[in-house]
């Protein structure tokens, strides 16, 4: 009898098969094939593709919101913090191709005007993450006091936008011309004076 799979190795197998094809024409047999087992054994791990792309999702979206953590975590300023959490999240997706190609297919993991978020909950995390900064900064006295759950929504709807243009559209050069713009107006506009 086989092992049973390592969640980590069914949902990089997932990722490829999603990224490659799209949530629509991807099959759990791909994913099987994929992972060289049979379309049966594949029901083992899933319950449905929805479940499966679903959990999928989630994983690729907690490994980016990791790499950002630990580029924040290894600076020291306020400053440096803001501005390793907003390059790191944008440039992450610069390299993880397979997350790209997802997000072109699927633009509605980070919706821009959401009545409903698919993925909320890891959304929330990622203006959490936004606040403990803006915290950090005023404790640290490098930032004004400021309504740091509001500006941690503005902060997240404007890195939506930059997805948006960037990854999703595929408007390569739209970072390299706003966000130094951008990053310059966030932090001027949160810092002390």
């Amino acid at each position: 009898m086989r092992n049973k799979l390592d969640e980590q190795v069914i949902l990089d197998a997932a990722l490829k098969v999603f990224s490659r094809y799209g949530y629509k024409k991807s099959t759990l047999e791909d994913i099987a094939g994929e992972l060289g087992m049979t379309n049966t054994a594949m029901y083992a791990y899933a319950a449905s593709k929805r479940d499966l792309y679903e959990r999928t999702v989630r994983y690729v979206m907690k490994r980016w919101q990791s790499g950002v953590e630990q580029a924040v975590s290894e600076k020291t300023t306020a400053m440096d913090r803001m501005t390793a959490l907003c390059e790191s999240a944008l440039y992450y997706l610069a390299r993880d191709t397979e997350f790209c190609a997802l997000l072109r297919s699927d633009p509605s993991i980070f919706p821009m005007f959401p009545t409903v978020d698919p993925y909320e909950e890891i959304n929330r995390d990622s203006v959490r993450m936004i606040e403990r900064v803006l915290a950090y900064g005023r404790e640290t006295g490098e930032f004004r006091a400021v309504d740091e759950t509001a500006v941690a929504e503005v902060l997240f709807s404007i890195y939506k936008n930059f997805i948006i243009h960037t990854y999703v559209n595929s408007e390569e050069d739209y970072t390299s011309r706003y966000l130094p713009i951008t990053m310059e107006l966030i932090l001027n506009g949160i810092k002390q004076s």
